[in-house]
C-alpha cells in the first residue's frame, strides 16, 4: 500500500481499505455495528496513510483517548446548582492532577431520553467513566457493561448487576444515625422529606429513617418525597406540615432540601428547633449558613470522588474490578436539632 503525498483524507482511507467513505467514517466514530474484518482494514489504512483527523482517530490506533468521563444523567440546572456535583468534580479533578488524563463532563436528562450519553459510551470516546446520580430507569449500566468500558459508580447504582462497582456511604445507616439522634433528644413525632424513590440514596435513606422509628414503636407515616433541590424540599415540607401538623422533628434526605424545608417551617409560624427539629444529610458548606445552622450527617463527596478515580485507574491499568467501597460518615450537631 503506497502513501499519497499531502495530507491524507478520509476518502483516501476509504479507498485504501476498499470500503465506502460512510463505512470509514463509522469506523472512525467507533460504530460497534461495523464488522471486525472491515474495521481492521480501515485501521490498517489509517496507520499506513498516517491519517489523523483528531484525537478520536488517534484513539482508534492506540485504543486510548486520555480522558475520563464524569457522566451525570441530570439536567444542566441541577448539575450547576447542586454543591454535591461541584464537590464531585473537584474531587475527580484533584485525583487526576498527577496523571495525563483529562476529565470530560457529560450531562443528560435522567433516563438519557435522547440517547446522547448512551451513544458516547458505546462509541468508546473515553477510557473510562464515573457515573453519578444514577436513576432506576437509566440504562447506562447496561451500556458500559456491553462495551466493557471501565466504570465506577459514585453512589450505589440502582441496578443490581454483577461486575458493577461503586463507592458510597451506607445511606441506611446514615439516615438511622440522624433519626436516632432525634429520638434520643426526646422527639416522638418525626417525619421525613425523602429523596427520589428511583435513586438508591433516596430509597436507602427512607429505609434508615423508617427502621429507627419502627424499632422504637413510633409512627412512620409522615413521609413526603423531594427531588434533592431547595424548592423540592420546601414543597415537600409544606405538604408534610399540612398532612401532619403535630410533627416535632424531621429528617431531610439532603442539605439542599433541608434548606427549603426550614424556610417552609418558618413560613408556617413554627420555630426551629423549639417546635420542629431538623436534621439534614450531606454536610455541605450551606449547612453552616442556614437559619439556624443545620445539624447534618457527613456525606464525604470529595473523598468519594477521589476514591472512585483511584478505583477506575486500577481498572485502566489492567487490574480487576474492585469490590465496592463504603466510606465512613458521622453526625455534625449544630443548632437546628
Amino acid at each position: 500500500m503506497s502513501r499519497r503525498t499531502g495530507v491524507p483524507t478520509l476518502e483516501d482511507v476509504a479507498r485504501a481499505a476498499g470500503v465506502s467513505r460512510a463505512t470509514a467514517s463509522r469506523v472512525v466514530n467507533a460504530d460497534a455495528r461495523v464488522q471486525d474484518a472491515t474495521r481492521e482494514a480501515v485501521l490498517a489504512a489509517i496507520r499506513d496513510l498516517g491519517y489523523s483527523p483528531n484525537l478520536a482517530a488517534r484513539s482508534l490506533v492506540t485504543r486510548r483517548t486520555d480522558t475520563i468521563a464524569v457522566v451525570v444523567p441530570e439536567s444542566d440546572e441541577r448539575v450547576f446548582n447542586d454543591p454535591f456535583f461541584a464537590g464531585t468534580l473537584r474531587g475527580v479533578t484533584k485525583a487526576l492532577a498527577l496523571t495525563e488524563l483529562q476529565m470530560v463532563l457529560l450531562i443528560g436528562s435522567p433516563g438519557d431520553g435522547d440517547g446522547r450519553l448512551d451513544r458516547y459510551i458505546r462509541g468508546r470516546h473515553t477510557d473510562g467513566a464515573i457515573i453519578v446520580s444514577h436513576h432506576a430507569n437509566d440504562n447506562l449500566w447496561r451500556s458500559v457493561a456491553e462495551v466493557s468500558l471501565p466504570t465506577v459508580f459514585l453512589g450505589r447504582p440502582f441496578a443490581e448487576h454483577p461486575g458493577l462497582t461503586f463507592v458510597d456511604v451506607d445511606n441506611v445507616a446514615a439516615a438511622a444515625l440522624a433519626t436516632g439522634y432525634l429520638v434520643d433528644s426526646g422527639r416522638t413525632r418525626i417525619g421525613t422529606v425523602a429523596g427520589p424513590a428511583d435513586m438508591s440514596a433516596g430509597a436507602d435513606r427512607l429505609e434508615g429513617w423508617r427502621s429507627v422509628l419502627t424499632e422504637h414503636g413510633l409512627p412512620a407515616d409522615a413521609v413526603e418525597l423531594g427531588d434533592f433541590t431547595v424548592a423540592g424540599g420546601g414543597d415537600a415540607m409544606t405538604r408534610l406540615l399540612a398532612g401532619h401538623p403535630d410533627l416535632d422533628a424531621v429528617f431531610v434526605a439532603s442539605d439542599l432540601m433541608a434548606s427549603g424545608a426550614m424556610d417552609a417551617i418558618r413560613a408556617s409560624g413554627r420555630a426551629i428547633p423549639a417546635d420542629i427539629a431538623v436534621v439534614g444529610m450531606d454536610n455541605l458548606e450551606l449547612a453552616t449558613r442556614t437559619r439556624p445552622p443545620l445539624t447534618t450527617v457527613v456525606n464525604p463527596v470529595d473523598e468519594m470522588a477521589t476514591q472512585a478515580v483511584a478505583m477506575l485507574l486500577a481498572q485502566l491499568e489492567g487490574g480487576p474490578i474492585l469490590e465496592p467501597v463504603t466510606m465512613p460518615t458521622e453526625l455534625v450537631v449544630r443548632e437546628s436539632a
